[in-house]
Protein backbone atom coordinates (compact mmCIF):
# COMPACT_ATOMS: atom_id res chain seq x y z
CA UNK A 1 0.00 0.00 0.00
CA UNK A 2 1.54 3.45 -1.32
CA UNK A 3 1.58 6.53 1.34
CA UNK A 4 -1.02 8.74 -0.78
CA UNK A 5 -3.67 5.60 -0.67
CA UNK A 6 -3.22 5.29 3.15
CA UNK A 7 -3.46 9.09 3.90
CA UNK A 8 -6.95 9.01 1.24
CA UNK A 9 -8.54 6.61 3.59
CA UNK A 10 -11.99 6.89 3.84
CA UNK A 11 -12.83 8.97 6.65
CA UNK A 12 -16.35 7.17 7.46
CA UNK A 13 -14.57 3.87 7.22
CA UNK A 14 -12.79 4.82 10.04
CA UNK A 15 -15.54 6.66 11.77
CA UNK A 16 -17.25 3.81 11.28
CA UNK A 17 -14.49 1.50 12.41
CA UNK A 18 -13.92 2.86 15.55
CA UNK A 19 -17.82 3.17 16.89
CA UNK A 20 -17.70 -0.62 16.08
CA UNK A 21 -14.46 -0.77 18.70
CA UNK A 22 -16.33 1.41 21.02
CA UNK A 23 -19.72 -0.74 21.50
CA UNK A 24 -17.78 -4.03 21.32
CA UNK A 25 -15.45 -3.00 24.22
CA UNK A 26 -18.67 -1.72 26.17
CA UNK A 27 -20.11 -5.08 25.39
CA UNK A 28 -17.95 -7.19 26.26
CA UNK A 29 -17.13 -5.39 29.63
CA UNK A 30 -20.51 -5.71 30.74
CA UNK A 31 -21.14 -8.92 29.79
CA UNK A 32 -17.67 -9.95 31.68
CA UNK A 33 -18.40 -7.71 34.45
CA UNK A 34 -21.97 -9.63 34.29
CA UNK A 35 -20.16 -13.52 35.03
CA UNK A 36 -17.43 -11.40 37.46
CA UNK A 37 -20.33 -10.44 39.38
CA UNK A 38 -22.57 -13.83 39.24
CA UNK A 39 -19.38 -15.79 40.22
CA UNK A 40 -18.46 -13.49 43.61
CA UNK A 41 -22.13 -13.40 44.33
CA UNK A 42 -22.20 -17.14 44.85
CA UNK A 43 -24.63 -17.92 42.45
CA UNK A 44 -24.14 -21.40 41.22
CA UNK A 45 -22.93 -21.11 37.71
CA UNK A 46 -24.25 -22.72 34.75
CA UNK A 47 -21.83 -25.32 32.20
CA UNK A 48 -21.72 -22.38 29.35
CA UNK A 49 -21.14 -19.28 32.06
CA UNK A 50 -17.49 -20.02 32.03
CA UNK A 51 -16.55 -20.00 27.85
CA UNK A 52 -19.01 -17.37 27.22
CA UNK A 53 -17.58 -15.24 30.28
CA UNK A 54 -13.98 -16.04 28.39
CA UNK A 55 -15.28 -15.33 25.15
CA UNK A 56 -16.32 -11.81 26.38
CA UNK A 57 -12.39 -11.73 27.65
CA UNK A 58 -11.13 -12.82 24.73
CA UNK A 59 -13.19 -10.29 22.60
CA UNK A 60 -12.45 -7.47 25.11
CA UNK A 61 -8.37 -8.11 24.81
CA UNK A 62 -8.77 -8.57 20.91
CA UNK A 63 -10.59 -5.00 20.50
CA UNK A 64 -8.44 -3.28 23.77
CA UNK A 65 -5.34 -4.32 20.81
CA UNK A 66 -7.26 -3.12 18.12
CA UNK A 67 -7.26 0.18 19.36
CA UNK A 68 -3.76 0.64 20.19
CA UNK A 69 -3.22 -0.85 16.31
CA UNK A 70 -5.60 1.43 15.41
CA UNK A 71 -3.97 4.83 16.27
CA UNK A 72 -0.79 3.49 14.23
CA UNK A 73 -3.46 2.88 11.56
CA UNK A 74 -5.02 6.18 10.68
CA UNK A 75 -2.88 8.83 12.81
CA UNK A 76 0.34 9.40 11.51
CA UNK A 77 3.20 9.54 14.47
CA UNK A 78 7.16 8.48 14.82
CA UNK A 79 6.13 4.94 15.20
CA UNK A 80 7.27 1.19 16.55
CA UNK A 81 10.02 -0.56 16.81
CA UNK A 82 10.41 -4.09 15.83
CA UNK A 83 9.52 -5.56 18.86
CA UNK A 84 6.03 -3.42 19.52
CA UNK A 85 5.10 -4.58 15.71
CA UNK A 86 5.59 -8.16 16.68
CA UNK A 87 4.05 -8.94 20.06
CA UNK A 88 0.81 -6.55 19.22
CA UNK A 89 0.16 -7.93 15.82
CA UNK A 90 0.83 -11.53 17.44
CA UNK A 91 -1.84 -11.24 19.98
CA UNK A 92 -4.20 -9.65 18.00
CA UNK A 93 -3.98 -12.58 15.81
CA UNK A 94 -3.81 -15.35 18.64
CA UNK A 95 -7.21 -13.55 19.99
CA UNK A 96 -8.86 -13.87 17.33
CA UNK A 97 -8.19 -17.65 17.05
CA UNK A 98 -9.11 -18.01 20.78
CA UNK A 99 -12.55 -16.32 19.22
CA UNK A 100 -12.62 -18.89 16.61
CA UNK A 101 -11.69 -21.76 19.32
CA UNK A 102 -13.96 -20.83 21.80
CA UNK A 103 -16.79 -20.22 19.66
CA UNK A 104 -16.47 -23.53 18.48
CA UNK A 105 -16.42 -25.38 21.82
CA UNK A 106 -18.96 -23.31 23.40
CA UNK A 107 -21.44 -24.98 20.38
CA UNK A 108 -20.58 -28.44 21.66
CA UNK A 109 -20.82 -27.88 25.06
CA UNK A 110 -24.30 -26.52 24.20
CA UNK A 111 -25.21 -29.57 22.29
CA UNK A 112 -24.12 -32.18 24.97
CA UNK A 113 -26.43 -29.67 27.38
CA UNK A 114 -29.20 -29.74 25.20
CA UNK A 115 -28.55 -33.91 24.42
CA UNK A 116 -31.10 -36.31 25.82
CA UNK A 117 -30.52 -38.86 28.40
CA UNK A 118 -30.92 -41.51 26.09
CA UNK A 119 -28.01 -39.92 24.00
CA UNK A 120 -24.40 -41.29 23.77
CA UNK A 121 -23.28 -37.40 24.88
CA UNK A 122 -25.49 -37.42 28.00
CA UNK A 123 -22.44 -38.88 29.66
CA UNK A 124 -20.00 -35.96 29.11
CA UNK A 125 -22.63 -33.44 30.61
CA UNK A 126 -21.26 -33.40 33.91
CA UNK A 127 -17.46 -33.72 32.38
CA UNK A 128 -18.38 -31.61 29.59
CA UNK A 129 -16.93 -27.98 31.36
CA UNK A 130 -13.09 -29.83 32.39
CA UNK A 131 -13.05 -31.00 29.22
CA UNK A 132 -13.71 -28.02 27.25
CA UNK A 133 -10.63 -26.31 29.49
CA UNK A 134 -8.49 -28.79 28.70
CA UNK A 135 -9.31 -29.23 24.79
CA UNK A 136 -9.06 -24.86 25.10
CA UNK A 137 -5.72 -25.13 26.21
CA UNK A 138 -4.81 -27.56 23.59
CA UNK A 139 -6.07 -25.36 20.90
CA UNK A 140 -4.73 -22.41 22.23
CA UNK A 141 -1.09 -23.99 22.79
CA UNK A 142 -1.38 -25.12 18.93
CA UNK A 143 -2.66 -21.86 17.60
CA UNK A 144 0.09 -20.02 19.03
CA UNK A 145 2.60 -22.46 17.66
CA UNK A 146 1.48 -21.82 14.28
CA UNK A 147 1.05 -17.61 14.88
CA UNK A 148 4.87 -17.89 15.90
CA UNK A 149 5.70 -16.83 11.79
CA UNK A 150 4.54 -13.45 12.64
CA UNK A 151 7.06 -13.05 15.04
CA UNK A 152 10.02 -13.20 12.35
CA UNK A 153 7.58 -12.20 9.55
CA UNK A 154 6.29 -9.19 10.95
CA UNK A 155 8.53 -5.87 10.83
CA UNK A 156 9.09 -2.14 11.35
CA UNK A 157 8.35 -0.80 7.95
CA UNK A 158 11.46 0.08 5.90
CA UNK A 159 12.29 3.55 5.26
CA UNK A 160 11.87 2.25 1.23
CA UNK A 161 8.36 1.66 0.22
CA UNK A 162 8.38 -1.70 -1.40
CA UNK A 163 5.48 -3.70 -3.37
CA UNK A 164 6.47 -6.85 -1.92
CA UNK A 165 5.85 -5.85 1.94
CA UNK A 166 1.87 -6.15 3.02
CA UNK A 167 0.98 -3.17 4.75
CA UNK A 168 -0.52 -4.07 8.62
CA UNK A 169 0.01 -0.57 10.01
CA UNK A 170 2.08 3.10 9.33
CA UNK A 171 4.95 1.29 11.23
CA UNK A 172 4.45 -2.51 10.46
CA UNK A 173 4.31 -4.69 7.36
CA UNK A 174 4.64 -8.09 6.89
CA UNK A 175 7.72 -9.82 4.75
CA UNK A 176 7.14 -11.72 1.94
CA UNK A 177 7.84 -15.67 3.08
CA UNK A 178 9.11 -18.47 0.97
CA UNK A 179 6.44 -20.44 -1.18
CA UNK A 180 7.28 -23.80 0.80
CA UNK A 181 7.04 -21.92 4.78
CA UNK A 182 3.72 -19.74 3.44
CA UNK A 183 1.93 -23.17 2.12
CA UNK A 184 2.65 -24.74 5.21
CA UNK A 185 1.08 -22.23 7.52
CA UNK A 186 -1.30 -21.40 5.05
CA UNK A 187 -2.27 -25.59 5.19
CA UNK A 188 -1.99 -25.65 9.31
CA UNK A 189 -4.41 -22.79 9.36
CA UNK A 190 -6.53 -23.95 6.38
CA UNK A 191 -6.95 -27.72 8.38
CA UNK A 192 -7.39 -25.54 11.83
CA UNK A 193 -10.14 -23.41 10.18
CA UNK A 194 -11.87 -26.66 9.05
CA UNK A 195 -11.81 -28.68 11.75
CA UNK A 196 -13.13 -25.99 14.35
CA UNK A 197 -16.19 -25.26 11.59
CA UNK A 198 -16.70 -28.66 11.29
CA UNK A 199 -17.46 -29.00 14.72
CA UNK A 200 -20.11 -25.98 14.80
CA UNK A 201 -21.29 -27.32 11.47
CA UNK A 202 -22.17 -30.88 12.90
CA UNK A 203 -22.92 -29.33 16.79
CA UNK A 204 -25.68 -27.07 14.84
CA UNK A 205 -27.06 -29.81 13.04
CA UNK A 206 -27.72 -31.82 16.48
CA UNK A 207 -29.11 -28.67 18.08
CA UNK A 208 -31.36 -28.22 15.21
CA UNK A 209 -32.51 -31.65 15.15
CA UNK A 210 -33.06 -31.68 18.67
CA UNK A 211 -35.00 -28.23 18.83
CA UNK A 212 -37.47 -29.69 15.73
CA UNK A 213 -38.20 -32.57 17.61
CA UNK A 214 -39.25 -30.68 20.67
CA UNK A 215 -41.09 -28.40 18.75
CA UNK A 216 -43.19 -31.10 17.44
CA UNK A 217 -43.60 -32.49 20.75
CA UNK A 218 -44.88 -29.88 22.34
CA UNK A 219 -47.10 -29.02 19.12
CA UNK A 220 -48.48 -32.42 20.12
CA UNK A 221 -49.13 -32.06 23.66
CA UNK A 222 -50.22 -28.87 23.43
CA UNK A 223 -51.75 -28.55 20.02
CA UNK A 224 -50.10 -24.95 19.84
CA UNK A 225 -46.46 -23.69 18.55
CA UNK A 226 -43.66 -24.10 20.87
CA UNK A 227 -44.46 -21.61 24.04
CA UNK A 228 -43.17 -18.39 24.46
CA UNK A 229 -41.74 -18.97 27.91
CA UNK A 230 -39.34 -21.63 26.54
CA UNK A 231 -36.66 -23.07 28.86
CA UNK A 232 -33.27 -21.14 29.53
CA UNK A 233 -31.26 -24.31 27.53
CA UNK A 234 -33.30 -23.67 24.53
CA UNK A 235 -33.08 -19.75 24.84
CA UNK A 236 -29.55 -20.26 25.07
CA UNK A 237 -29.53 -22.40 22.07
CA UNK A 238 -31.26 -20.63 19.48
CA UNK A 239 -28.90 -17.56 20.63
CA UNK A 240 -25.83 -19.86 19.73
CA UNK A 241 -26.85 -20.96 16.95
CA UNK A 242 -27.91 -17.48 15.54
CA UNK A 243 -23.90 -16.58 17.02
CA UNK A 244 -22.74 -19.22 15.14
CA UNK A 245 -24.20 -18.59 11.70
CA UNK A 246 -23.37 -14.57 12.01
CA UNK A 247 -19.95 -16.43 12.85
CA UNK A 248 -19.64 -18.27 9.11
CA UNK A 249 -21.65 -15.48 7.25
CA UNK A 250 -18.77 -12.90 8.62
CA UNK A 251 -15.93 -15.93 8.25
CA UNK A 252 -16.95 -16.17 4.23
CA UNK A 253 -17.30 -12.10 4.01
CA UNK A 254 -13.90 -11.66 5.44
CA UNK A 255 -12.31 -14.31 3.04
CA UNK A 256 -14.19 -12.13 0.03
CA UNK A 257 -12.48 -8.98 1.39
CA UNK A 258 -9.57 -10.39 1.87
CA UNK A 259 -9.16 -11.60 -1.32
CA UNK A 260 -10.12 -8.71 -3.20
CA UNK A 261 -7.64 -6.65 -1.07
CA UNK A 262 -4.79 -8.99 -2.63
CA UNK A 263 -6.21 -8.93 -6.45
CA UNK A 264 -6.36 -4.79 -5.67
CA UNK A 265 -2.76 -4.67 -4.44
CA UNK A 266 -3.03 -4.27 -0.81
CA UNK A 267 -5.50 -0.96 -1.21
CA UNK A 268 -6.65 1.33 1.54
CA UNK A 269 -10.21 1.00 1.18
CA UNK A 270 -10.69 -3.26 0.93
CA UNK A 271 -8.18 -3.23 4.47
CA UNK A 272 -10.71 -0.64 6.07
CA UNK A 273 -13.44 -2.81 5.14
CA UNK A 274 -11.66 -5.99 6.39
CA UNK A 275 -10.94 -4.96 9.61
CA UNK A 276 -14.49 -3.84 10.09
CA UNK A 277 -15.61 -7.64 8.57
CA UNK A 278 -13.02 -8.52 11.31
CA UNK A 279 -14.42 -7.14 14.22
CA UNK A 280 -18.51 -7.36 13.73
CA UNK A 281 -18.49 -10.65 15.50
CA UNK A 282 -16.52 -9.71 18.17
CA UNK A 283 -18.63 -6.51 18.83
CA UNK A 284 -22.19 -8.78 18.10
CA UNK A 285 -21.92 -12.17 19.92
CA UNK A 286 -22.21 -10.35 23.46
CA UNK A 287 -25.23 -7.86 22.39
CA UNK A 288 -26.79 -11.59 21.71
CA UNK A 289 -26.19 -13.19 25.19
CA UNK A 290 -27.44 -10.02 26.89
CA UNK A 291 -30.12 -9.83 24.67
CA UNK A 292 -31.67 -12.93 26.32
CA UNK A 293 -34.77 -12.78 29.05
CA UNK A 294 -32.48 -15.26 30.98
CA UNK A 295 -29.25 -12.40 31.10
CA UNK A 296 -31.37 -9.26 31.16
CA UNK A 297 -32.94 -11.14 34.19
CA UNK A 298 -29.84 -12.25 35.74
CA UNK A 299 -28.03 -9.31 35.23
CA UNK A 300 -30.45 -6.90 36.65
CA UNK A 301 -31.03 -9.24 39.37
CA UNK A 302 -26.89 -9.39 40.29
CA UNK A 303 -26.87 -5.70 39.71
CA UNK A 304 -29.49 -4.82 42.36
CA UNK A 305 -27.85 -7.35 45.19
CA UNK A 306 -24.63 -6.13 44.58
CA UNK A 307 -25.92 -2.40 45.37
CA UNK A 308 -27.79 -3.58 48.14
CA UNK A 309 -25.77 -5.60 49.90
CA UNK A 310 -23.15 -2.32 49.52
Amino acid sequence: MNENSRLHTSSNLRNILLSEIGIGISANSILLLFHILKFFGGHRPKPTDLPIGLLALIHLLMLLVMVVTATDIFISWQGWDDITCKFLVYFYRVFRGLSLCTTSLLSVLQAIILSPRSSCLAKFKQKSPYHMSCALLLLSIFYMLISSHLLVSIIARPNLTLNNFMFVTQSCSILPMSYPMRSTFSTLLALREAFLISLMALSSGYMLTLLCRHKKLSQHLHSTSLSPTASPELRATWSILMLLSFFVLMSILDSIVSCSRTMFLDDSTFYCIQLLVGHIYATVSPLVFMSTKIYKGNLLRSMCERVINV
